[in-house]
């Protein structure tokens, strides 16, 4: 297990919270959802970055 951060961990914690939110407000709004990983500095990790875009 890799050693945490405090900003990882708010950071885990904050993406753990749109996971379960958004869902229900991309499927609400009619729109698509782009799931792309990016690395972060900070976190010295890979992180999943989501947009919602809406359908034409």
């Amino acid at each position: 297990m890799a050693n945490l951060t405090r900003r990882g961990f708010i950071g885990t914690t904050l993406a753990a919270g749109a996971v379960r939110a958004v869902p229900t407000v991309a499927s609400k709004t009619g729109s698509r959802r782009i799931l792309t990983l990016v690395y972060d500095k900070s976190l010295g990790m890979m992180r999943a970055v989501e947009k919602i875009v809406p359908l034409r």
